[in-house]
């Protein structure tokens, strides 16, 4: 028996292997996603993910920006239930938190480090407008956007040096490797913020 191949559009491969290749950076973090790995669960040779992304390197800047992407539709999603109920700023931090756990944090430390710089800007203007929305109207637009700025640094590097920053801070051992005792911190601050007249 003669096995057929499943025909996609150019749109549909990309998608196909972006996800496989976020499943790799879950499952072993940057170095398992390899183009080779990639094909193998896709189903195609290393050839055909070459031919829609080039290099390794332009295929772990497409995964950044499809994490990127799904931040994007994640925080919409938290942020969307704000205004109509109280906002849960740990359902916010979560929400990043659970994403830079998936490794998208360190593929951009990797990225960074290799020389990458996106050009972009402005992923996380709808969270500072969201909470900047619940801050007095003498408040400072700015302050706001440095404590987004710094909560973002925070979960990020968190998810990569977490338990080694916690160790040089002098906490001990078993509270170190404790992330959830940091994501409650975050939550507090940020809400303590929100409560500040400005």
């Amino acid at each position: 028996m003669v096995e057929r191949r499943t025909r996609r559009s150019a749109e549909e491969s990309r998608a196909l292997i972006l996800e496989s290749a976020a499943g790799l950076l879950v499952e072993g973090g940057v170095q398992a996603v390899q183009v080779r790995a990639v094909a193998s669960l896709v189903g195609i040779t290393d050839a055909g993910v070459s031919h829609h992304f080039g290099t390794r390197d332009r295929l772990l800047e497409a995964l950044l920006r499809h994490g990127g992407r799904r931040l994007r539709d994640e925080l919409a999603e938290v942020l969307a239930h704000w205004l109509d109920q109280a906002a849960d700023v740990g359902a916010l931090v979560e929400a990043l938190a659970g994403l830079y756990r998936e490794g998208y944090a360190e593929l951009a430390l990797s990225l960074h480090d290799a020389g990458w710089r996106d050009g972009s800007s402005g992923l996380l203007d709808p969270v500072v407008d969201a909470l900047h929305s619940r801050r007095s109207a003498a408040s400072s637009k700015d302050d706001t956007r440095l404590a987004v700025a710094a909560l973002h640094q925070a979960l990020a590097l968190e998810s990569v040096y977490g338990s080694t920053f916690r160790r040089s801070a002098g906490i001990a051992a078993d509270g170190a490797t404790d992330a959830a005792g940091q994501l409650r911190w975050w939550t507090a601050a940020i809400e303590k913020m929100l409560d500040d007249p400005g």
